[in-house]
């Protein structure tokens, strides 16, 4: 048997697995084969969507479920031993995994972390290949965890899910780095998790190894909304049981429970008499949980404080997508450094949250709008002679025909795209939802005479609205599709299903901005949300060039007035459910003057009218793969890119007609920021791929695919085929011709018309002779289609 005659695959089972298994790995149980940890970046061109690849390891070995620690990448034996190994590092840094070795079959490269021999790399035979217990026993002296107290901490095992469910690569690492600060004796820890990547479940595992294996036996979960409470109760943490869970309500306290969950609003009382949570001893609980703690957790004068500081004692693991560092708050001041950290764009790229684009909308009065002298409001107010801009609007003043116009601007989205995509409109104040709400409703009449909760308000002060929020969040329910609040809905709340959220307030936070993403970021795509689209009126999106900012959009785009609102294809005081607070005589039914308060004699919102509004455009923009915003045409972007990739016209030629899916071309393309689809709209000739491409990066004359099947007739090259080859082939350049070269490489092609009614697929596959000959035809009908020699 001569080894280099033998493929990767070979190498593998002949001689890779059997090393593995004679030093003391259990192949079932230890040792996973080709392993995609990600699930690729969803990539968007206009409507359409494909997945970038997933990042795949040839082996993970686990010394127990979900402990990874050894990633072994293999190579054919024409390869170096060495072979692969920058690659194997890279999967291993995302995996935080210690040990990663490389194998063409003849030995191993071992790269140990520890350096514990005294070389970071070394060539060991396969038969040296280390036991679980002898990488393990080195990573526990490597890490300060071989101490016997430490090692049964981090030894214990995880949940056993008989659904199948198990933890994502991102959730290891959270888990695992969780369970070891714990066992090094650190009492006070922070995870910082984008939304939509389950922190909650993340959560679950933590405290199910801790609470399994006696390390801590009382736990508290605190979040700030009752919401949050009841779904992760009956969600995620359902596997303890209802015997040992309880939500502590009305601040009733039992102490015969195991496992508490309970608002911080409920624990507390501006009365110290009735401080609920000193009703346990201080020594009570082992360990507290809070989730979404940068809603001011690490505040000194918070309700949350007070409660932490209280059971300093315990454990405590603060949960966050959003870690907040401001002058007067900090996380990291209380909590320390993350242990670990996976952010929006991580997400993003790795295929397990959604892109987006980004729609900007200016009017003609954001950048400032002044009263004429002694202009009254609606309800007879002198409005304040001054310059009023984005700042003000909706907060200050408030123009009838902004809110008007931008309600219409929505509703030409999502008339244009899908009226019932589920939408969060997010306003300065309670009273601008309101607002909003009508002008909603207004401009989508024919929906809401048939269903009243098409557009709701969602706040904290409307019951109905909140009653409406179950209904908005399930992904079976129809209606309400539109949502209009202030802050009720920029955390906490998993509105998988929202495709569209609009940007109508003054959005300072990079925290509550990220919060506000985080609405889009889930993925549904047995549904069909795999991007989601914001539109912005306030330029929050500006928060994007922001250096504490991770993930970068699709797209951005800023359409003229006469031009369509779809893409071309391609932190104020909170009430307790995180409402902003209005005065309540905003709400009073007599003249909604709104803004005088009693005693006050200054108006705190006008109301105007008769003010004419238009929509302006400066630019259109997009952000680049590196997250930074390109302000130089989509054309120049997209040529320089494909510069970097073909270093010629003939290098593009040469790997074009090497390519055996065109398709895995362009996703390749894709990846690296060229998206045909979009591209093809701004030039605005309905090109084929191939002459898109030359034309943008090698200025080479533009043909169209009439043209080029055109040139392919009067060659009239079919003649040497049979009578019904030539008309298969005839047919396949007519599909080229209406539909692109990809249509024509699917497998499927021959099963549909009108080939399909030339006969069955074996049968035309036969008029060529064998299967061979029908893919070399296609082959030469591509070369022909591009005139390639």
């Amino acid at each position: 048997m001569n080894k280099k005659d033998l493929s990767e695959r070979d190498i593998c089972s002949k001689f890779i697995n059997p090393a593995i298994e004679s030093s003391g790995w259990n192949m079932k149980k230890q040792v996973r084969e080709e392993v995609s940890f990600t699930d690729g970046r969803i990539i968007v061109q206009g409507k359409l969507y494909t997945r970038g690849k997933s990042k795949r390891a040839d082996y993970i070995l686990y010394y127990k479920p979900n402990i990874p620690i050894a990633i072994i990448e293999a190579k054919d034996n024409k390869k170096p031993v060495g072979s692969g190994m920058q690659q194997a590092l890279e999967y291993a840094e995302i995996l935080q995994i210690p040990f990663v070795f490389t194998s063409n079959g003849d030995s191993f490269v071992f790269h140990d972390k520890t350096l514990e021999s005294g070389e970071i790399e070394q060539e060991i035979s396969l038969d040296k290949f280390p036991s679980p217990k002898e990488l393990w026993t080195k990573y526990l002296k490597y890490t300060n965890l071989d101490e016997e107290e430490s090692r049964d901490i981090v030894e214990k095992d995880y949940y056993v899910d008989t659904s199948g469910m198990s933890p994502r690569y991102y959730q290891q690492n959270a888990v695992n780095r969780t369970i070891e600060a714990i066992a090094k004796g650190q009492n006070k820890i922070i995870l910082v998790m984008a939304t939509g990547t389950g922190k909650t479940y993340t959560a679950f595992n933590i405290i199910y190894r801790l609470w399994k294996s006696g390390v801590k036996k009382r736990i508290l979960f605190l979040a700030d909304r009752n919401a949050l409470l009841t779904q992760t109760k009956n969600g995620d943490f359902s596997p303890f049981g209802n015997d040992i869970m309880h939500i502590i309500k009305n601040r009733k306290i039992d102490k015969s429970y195991q496992i508490y969950f309970a608002l911080y609003q409920g624990l507390t009382s501006t009365d110290e008499d009735k401080n609920a949570y000193k009703e346990f001893s201080k020594d009570f609980f082992d360990l507290v949980v809070i989730d979404e703690c940068h809603r001011g957790s690490a505040a000194e004068a918070s309700a949350w404080r007070d409660v932490l500081t209280y059971f300093d004692s315990a454990t405590q693991i603060g949960l966050t997508a959003t870690p907040k560092e401001t002058k007067d708050v900090s996380n990291m001041d209380y909590f320390g450094k993350p242990v670990y950290t996976y952010s929006l764009k991580q997400g993003i790229d790795d295929g397990f949250l959604a892109p987006y684009k980004v729609v900007r909308i200016t009017t003609s009065v954001d950048d400032g709008w002044r009263p004429t002298a002694g202009l009254l409001d609606k309800y007879g107010n002198e409005v304040k002679d001054r310059i009023y801009n984005l700042k003000d609007y909706d907060r200050t003043l408030a123009i009838d025909e902004r809110t008007e116009i931008v309600a219409k601007k929505i509703t030409e989205y999502l008339k244009a795209t899908d009226r019932f995509a589920k939408t969060i409109v997010f306003c300065t104040d309670i009273d601008h939802a309101n607002r909003m709400r009508q002008a909603l409703i207004n401009e989508n009449a024919d929906l809401v005479a048939k269903n009243w909760n098409y557009c709701v308000k969602i706040t904290g002060d409307d019951e109905v609205g909140k009653q409406e929020l179950d209904n908005f969040t399930d992904v079976e329910e129809r209606f309400p599709v539109i949502a209009t609040t202030s802050k009720m809905l920029t955390t906490g709340i998993d509105t998988k299903m929202v495709k569209f959220i609009v940007l109508e307030s003054n959005i300072q936070s990079v925290t509550e901005f990220k919060q506000i993403i985080g609405r889009g970021t889930r993925i549904r795509e047995a549904e069909g949300k795999v991007y989601f689209t914001i539109m912005d009126f306030r330029k929050a999106t500006n928060n994007f060039a922001r250096p504490d900012f991770d993930g970068d959009p699709v797209q951005i785009y800023e359409p003229k007035p006469d031009e369509p609102i779809v893409p071309p294809d391609e932190v104020e005081p909170t009430s307790p459910d995180g409402e902003e607070q209005t005065s309540p005589d905003k709400f009073k039914p007599t003249k909604p003057n709104i803004g005088i308060d009693e005693g006050e004699d200054e108006v705190k919102k006008y109301y105007v009218n008769d003010i004419p509004v238009s929509i302006i455009n400066e630019r259109v923009q997009y952000y680049g793969k590196d997250g930074k915003l390109i302000t130089e045409s989509l054309k120049d972007y997209s040529k320089k890119n494909i510069e970097k990739e073909f270093t010629s016209l003939d290098d593009f030629i040469q790997r074009w007609n090497e390519a055996e899916k065109k398709e895995e071309l362009i996703k390749e393309l894709a990846e690296h920021g060229v998206l045909l689809e979009v591209l093809r709209e701004e030039v605005g000739l309905d090109l084929d791929d191939f002459d898109l491409i030359c034309h943008i990066a090698f200025d080479m004359p533009a043909l169209t695919r009439q043209e080029r099947a055109n040139n392919v007739r009067k060659r009239n090259y079919f003649s040497k085929y049979s009578a019904t080859a030539q008309k298969v082939l005839s047919s396949l350049l007519d599909k080229y011709e209406q539909e692109g070269i990809v249509s024509i490489e699917q497998g499927s092609v021959l099963k549909v018309q009108p080939l399909s009614s030339l006969g069955s697929p074996v049968e035309l596959v036969r008029a060529f002779g064998k299967r061979k000959d029908f893919e070399q035809a296609i082959k030469e009908l591509e070369k022909e289609i591009y005139n390639i020699a």
